[in-house]
């Protein structure tokens, strides 16, 4: 009778533990169990979701680094006698370098949430958006490589 009214006990309480203060599930470092989409989508239809995978938060943050690199090699290039072919820029060097600065940065990380939060969503049968997002970090590498050759040019 003792065991039947230990068992009875042990099915009343809740056995959930409490929530520690340090929780790695929270701060994404240690994935839960549910890693894979939990519903099938229809092909073509975009899919969001609350977590992102690292390569592509890495590839983010490489493109930003690289904008700025670019906003840095671009007044030096200015200043060394070359000439902004980008109309719109142009405009803001003139105005002012911090508003170059700024409007540059603003706009290049704005459209990086936007291809952020839509990476899942199919450009054409085979490429999606995140395919996008690794030629872009392809394309401001080349456009850096070609801005230090300009550089190097001018240092002669």
């Amino acid at each position: 009778m003792n065991n039947a009214m230990i068992i009875s006990n042990s099915r009343c309480r809740d056995r959930r533990q409490g929530m520690p203060f340090f929780c790695q599930y929270h701060l994404g470092i240690k994935p839960g169990r549910r890693v894979n989409e939990r519903r099938a989508v229809e092909n073509g239809q975009p899919r969001y979701v609350d977590r992102y995978p690292g390569h592509l938060m890495l590839c983010t943050v490489g493109i930003l680094l690289l904008s700025i690199l670019d906003a840095c090699l671009t007044l030096n290039i200015l200043a060394g006698g070359g000439e902004e072919v980008n109309w719109f820029m142009a405009i803001l060097i003139e105005d002012s370098v911090e508003k170059f600065i700024v409007i540059k940065l603003l706009l290049t990380a704005l459209a990086l949430i936007l291809l952020v939060i839509h990476h899942k969503v199919q450009m054409t049968a085979k490429i999606y958006v995140w395919h996008l997002k690794y030629m872009i970090l392809a394309g401001y590498g080349t456009l850096i490589g070609y801005e230090l050759v300009l550089l190097s040019v001018m240092a002669k």
